[in-house]
């Protein structure tokens, strides 16, 4: 009988404790932090959103995109993104790389057709195409491209848009992002923002 009594008080113990961790670190903590974010950074804690206007935005009916997440382009007037590899691209729910080793015959040839694929867009010799217009990002969410990417497709959103090359060269340079904290990685260019502003200047 004492141990049964015994058995019954560490359950009852651990079933407190059990409930205590649960309302605490499972919906204090998150509600907390969450309100912490909406009040410090409200932008970013509803998913870094931006509008058609460019601008950020807490309105999700508003949104075009996220400053987070690359996006497939159907225009093909418009600065296209890396290859994707997150299920049919840029699926958000199966977000991966295509986990080719660089000997790879797959990857060999997955590089070989888009290099082929992309010179004839826009114009040049598959030497011409840089490494991140062929090959996908770890995640398969890079919302970004090189600058030598970006440079690479200037002539044919020009073209496309009835804009002159300065103009949209200007655009790039106004999008690209420098390095993090001045040190990390390379340059690259928000293609969302300079799609949205590409747009936005065609109109004008």
């Amino acid at each position: 009988m004492k141990d049964l009594y015994a058995l019954f008080r560490f359950s009852l113990a651990g079933l407190r404790v059990m409930v205590v961790a649960t309302l605490v670190l499972g919906v204090a903590y998150p509600l907390l932090v969450t309100g912490v974010a909406q009040v410090a950074l409200p932008w970013r804690a509803d998913g870094s959103l931006v509008t058609a206007t460019g601008a950020h935005t807490t309105d999700p009916d508003e949104a075009v995109g996220s400053s987070l997440l690359g996006q497939l382009v159907d225009d093909p007037g418009l600065f296209q993104p890396r290859p994707s590899a997150a299920g049919d691209g840029y699926d958000t729910l199966a977000t991966y790389g295509s986990n080719y080793g660089p000997e790879s015959p797959d990857l060999v040839a997955a590089v070989k057709e888009r290099q082929a694929e992309i010179a004839e867009r826009e114009g040049v010799s598959t030497g011409e195409v840089p490494p991140d217009a062929v090959t996908a990002s770890g995640s398969g969410l890079d919302p970004h491209v090189s600058e030598a990417y970006a440079a690479l497709q200037v002539p044919r959103v020009a073209a496309a848009n009835g804009l002159t090359e300065d103009v949209v060269r200007r655009l790039v340079d106004e999008h690209t992002d420098g390095r993090t904290l001045g040190v990390l990685g390379e340059p690259r260019v928000d293609v969302l923002a300079l799609n949205i502003a590409v747009t936005q200047a065609a109109r004008d």
